[in-house]
């Protein structure tokens, strides 16, 4: 079943006629075929499909890491095919967060420094009670002053994920943010980013191959061979998983 999901007003970033090429000739790759979707703004959205369904690619667009071939990506109401090199890095410092599989936390600074970091790098002194807010959020009041050499692998995701929403982004990408983590502390982060939605309004969009992880997320969407093939509200592990074994089941086609 191919589902598209029509572009809102509401959504913190979208696609429209998404196509993502790779290579030329016989040797083309079409990573993303016509895609549409909105990640609706305040809400938790999870991307999944089997190795190869374009579900990285989607998110390395849509959050302006990577260029499209066609077609159109939004950050808000903000066109990203219309902004050169210098104002795509500044829409992605000041509107954009990132979570990676690799916590990418620096470690001569401090927990407190490392949340800061961008907003430092761009010569803002940010939001004090938003980021002390956070601080609570993320359970690490008691760990501002040590250095990510002093914090297991969960607490230094934790900071990266304050980090990442400590510029008050529109939305933030999380690429594998579990993928490194046992799996305690990858649900106590998965439990983060959910609260995190919940308590400050603000959007998260994370790709994941993990029905678990997804589950965590108000919706998943279903990736197959670079198109969007379906969606699912409300998603448990247990649903999740069976979708994705229907991928590989004999006689199903996407």
């Amino acid at each position: 079943m191919t589902t598209a999901l029509r572009p809102t007003a509401t959504a913190a970033a979208r696609v429209v006629d998404a196509v993502k090429t790779y290579g030329a000739g016989d040797t083309e790759v079409r990573a993303l075929d016509g895609v549409s979707v909105d990640f609706p703004a305040g809400r938790f959205t999870a991307i999944m499909g089997p190795s190869g369904s374009g579900k990285s690619t989607l998110m390395h667009c849509a959050a302006g890491l990577d260029t499209l071939t066609s077609g159109s990506a939004f950050i808000g109401g903000t066109d990203l095919s219309g902004l050169d090199d210098r104002a795509l890095t500044l829409l992605r410092r000041e509107r954009v967060g990132f979570v990676f599989q690799a916590f990418n936390l620096l470690p001569t600074l401090t927990v407190a420094e490392n949340i800061t970091l961008p907003l430092d790098l761009a010569g803002q002194r940010g939001d004090r009670e938003w980021i002390d807010a956070l601080v609570d959020t993320v359970g690490l009041r008691d760990r501002l002053h040590h250095r990510p050499a002093e914090l297991s692998g969960g607490q230094q995701q934790r900071v990266a994920v304050a980090r990442a929403f400590a510029g008050r982004p529109d939305v933030v990408f999380a690429d594998e943010p579990t993928g490194n983590l046992d799996s305690r502390a990858g649900e106590e982060v998965l439990r983060l980013l959910g609260s995190t939605v919940r308590r400050t309004a603000r959007t998260v969009v994370m790709v994941t191959h993990d029905p678990v992880a997804a589950a965590h997320a108000d919706e998943v969407l279903f990736l197959a061979d670079g198109r969007l093939v379906d969606r699912m509200p409300d998603p448990t592990a247990e649903r999740v998983l069976d979708r994705l074994k229907a991928f590989d089941a004999p006689g199903v086609r996407s």
